[in-house]
């Protein structure tokens, strides 16, 4: 069956304003079954947390559907789903308590390609403990984050390796199985930054060999939550600094303060729209987000096998990347012009496109951009169609005679 894309748009409600979001890399628009759910356990009537009265249950159940959804969207265990405000908020949370057991001569491994939230946390973890540093670097032409290279890096003294599933500024998609294994091999920890890559596909936990992954809800039709999962045995091996009174149970003692109910409703929410992006897919909600996401992970490559053509045959653009594996996401800038003022002019015809690093600080400062403003990114999503596509590179055509004419 064909991605039935209109359908699929008329559950975003935000669309109707008629903007281009090509900025999913950024935060996707929300679905309408997402913004009910909110709206409805914002009606309800709900207490804190409390087996004593309903509302209180409601609350417990709202926690427990959350962890489920998450759970069967990645293939993890529901105890081990640690859920938070923000990716970066949690990944902090992780590397304070595992940084709390480094020593001088430990080493961690992060990479030069990642977003920085899953790099300055065990950076900075590792300066406080004497740990050392050790930097994976991508190559400069194709934006290929070679796997190999982990058998040099990694040792007998790797404690961590942090890296990415897919890059925020090119969309690489690394071999994080490959890596993973070098590093288990070693007996050091994965923790794989999942943000990126799990709107755009099917994602397996075991199968990637990760034995910490985060995620952003906020990026797959969500809320702004997040969450961290692992097994929950291994959750039960660390200390995190915590309030004495609150709860020390597993994935609790992770959780700081209390939640936003409403917005775990809007998680458990938009898992169940992405397990019904294929109306066909049957079986259990975990094997219909695998039918759904790999559905629209077709949709989505097809309309970015347009954009990227598209750009790439325009002599004033120039994009940066050619992974052979990749999100359906590139960065590229517009001759004669600052990335930002690339951004301003496409969004003055209506077309959202982030501009800046996007906090992929490594990549671009080894690139020799972020002093000059970074690049233009355009990042496709489910709801995205080829008629979008047309429109932009258009605009990108109009902009470039804009500039011809000046240089008149």
């Amino acid at each position: 069956m064909a991605f039935d894309v209109a359908r699929v748009r008329g559950e975003y409600p935000a669309l109707g304003e008629g903007f281009v979001h090509f900025d999913g890399a950024g935060g996707t628009q929300t679905a309408a079954g997402v913004i009910e759910a909110v709206a409805d356990a914002m009606r309800a009537a709900t207490g804190n947390r409390s087996t004593a009265f309903a509302p209180g249950r409601r609350a417990l159940d709202l926690v427990a559907g959350a962890r489920s959804a998450v759970a069967d969207l990645l293939g993890a265990d529901p105890s081990g789903v640690v859920l938070g405000p923000s990716a970066t908020a949690l990944t902090y949370t992780l590397a304070r308590t595992l940084g709390a057991g480094w020593r001088p001569g430990d080493e961690v491994v992060v990479s030069r390609l990642d977003h920085d939230a899953n790099v300055r946390p065990w950076v900075q973890a590792a300066e406080a403990a004497g740990a050392t540093v050790r930097w994976a670097e991508f190559d400069r032409a194709t934006g290929e984050l070679p796997a190999g290279q982990y058998a040099e890096l990694v040792t007998g003294r790797t404690r961590l390796v942090a890296v990415t599933a897919g890059s925020n500024a090119i969309g690489t998609v690394p071999d994080v199985a490959a890596i993973a294994k070098t590093a288990h091999a070693v007996g050091a920890l994965v923790c794989v930054d999942g943000v990126h890559s799990v709107p755009h596909g099917p994602t397996d936990l075991a199968s990637l060999g990760a034995d910490v992954l985060v995620t952003s809800a906020y990026k797959w039709s969500g809320p702004h939550l997040a969450a961290m999962v692992a097994d929950p045995a291994w959750w039960a091996t660390l200390r995190p600094a915590k309030l004495l009174p609150s709860a020390d149970t597993i994935p609790d003692r992770f959780e700081y303060g209390t939640p936003s109910f409403p917005l775990l409703a809007g998680v458990t929410a938009a898992v169940d729209h992405l397990a019904a992006l294929d109306p066909a897919a049957t079986g259990d909600r975990r094997e219909r987000v695998r039918a759904g996401l790999a559905a629209a992970q077709a949709h989505e490559e097809a309309v970015f096998d347009r954009l990227l053509a598209g750009l790439t045959s325009r002599p004033f653009v120039t994009v940066h990347g050619s992974p052979a594996r990749r999100c359906p996401t590139v960065s590229f800038r517009v001759a004669g012009r600052a990335p930002a003022e690339t951004a301003a002019a496409l969004g003055e015809a209506g077309l959202c496109l982030s501009s800046g690093d996007y906090y992929a600080y490594e990549y671009f400062r080894a690139m020799g951009l972020r002093d000059s403003g970074g690049a233009v990114r355009a990042s496709v999503y489910h709801y995205n169609t080829v008629d979008e596509v047309d429109r932009l590179l258009a605009e990108l055509d109009r902009l470039a005679d804009d500039e011809r004419t000046m240089d008149r």
